[in-house]
């Protein structure tokens, strides 16, 4: 697709019309609103879950709403990469070929303490966090380069790449992988007109953090812990998600975009001595 200026000027820079996406993990919480958002910005959608749920047909409902074409395809991508790259490139060219957007947001948050951690836990993080994006940014870059598509690559990070937490050992390993292997690809793939970027939540609502829906203190403590006293639905995400990819951040390469309400950018702070569980400070 053309980034020359005056086509850029004929239609929005948000929006991509004419695109095909594969979302990896597109069928629940940041993945499917990043499909949904994706969708809603005019481009086609191709989901990649770990099964045919209630979830995933939600979210392909959603997709199709938006007069787009979605499609599933259901895969275990915590398993080394040879055993699936191959037969996975040829179920995505059967299902929906041409696909010049990928979103690399699979991944897992389970971990045990770190004295805890063993091999199995953490080699399965690493797969579906890392391993799986990278080798599938390999082939279909491979890909790419040999048709002169000018693709677009996007991972979802974490703030956990930049702060971690002491029993999210393995997982805040993965995402700081992840950041580092943003610049990597950037680096390698931006002659090829490639570009990579990554976009990193902070704290959202997921059925990953359901948990901040039944413990009001936790969700307390947790928007304390935010600059802006939020946590949003993930549908923040599926926005900042479609202007990585769009051709308004055509210039923006290698690059991590915190989506977090400025938890980045801020000490985390000891509760005041006079923060409530009902999350407002009590006036003195």
């Amino acid at each position: 697709m053309s980034n020359h200026p005056s086509e850029l000027s004929a239609r929005s820079p948000f929006r991509l019309d004419g695109h095909r996406a594969l979302v990896t993990g597109g069928t629940q919480g940041v993945g499917a609103a990043i499909a949904m958002s994706i969708a809603r910005a005019g481009a086609d959608v191709l989901l990649l879950g770990l099964r045919d749920d209630d979830f995933a047909q939600r979210t392909l409902a959603a997709c199709r709403d938006q007069g787009v074409t979605a499609d599933l395809l259901t895969i275990d991508l915590a398993q080394p990469p040879p055993r699936y790259v191959d037969s996975l490139m040829a179920q995505i060219d059967q299902t929906m070929p041409g696909i010049d957007l990928l979103v690399n947001n699979a991944g897992t948050y389970i971990d045990p303490p770190f004295f805890e951690l063993d091999f199995e836990c953490f080699e399965k993080t690493m797969l579906l966090n890392v391993a799986a994006g990278f080798f599938l940014t390999q082939s279909i870059s491979r890909r790419w380069v040999d048709q002169g598509v000018k693709g677009r690559v996007l991972f979802t990070g974490s703030i956990n790449g930049l702060l971690s937490e002491p029993d999210h050992t393995a997982y805040d390993t993965s995402k700081g992988a992840v950041a580092a292997m943003v610049r990597s690809l950037c680096v390698a793939l931006a002659p090829h007109g490639i570009r990579v970027n990554s976009m990193a939540p902070g704290l959202v609502r997921t059925p990953l953090t359901d948990v901040l829906n039944q413990d009001a203190r936790l969700d307390a403590w947790m928007k304390l812990h935010t600059p802006n006293g939020e946590v949003p639905e993930a549908d923040v995400c599926g926005d900042a998600a479609v202007f990585l990819l769009s051709d308004a951040a055509r210039h923006i390469q290698g690059q991590t975009l915190y989506v977090d309400g400025g938890m980045s950018a801020w000490q985390q702070p000891d509760a005041p001595s006079n923060w409530d569980s009902r999350r407002s400070l009590r006036r003195s």
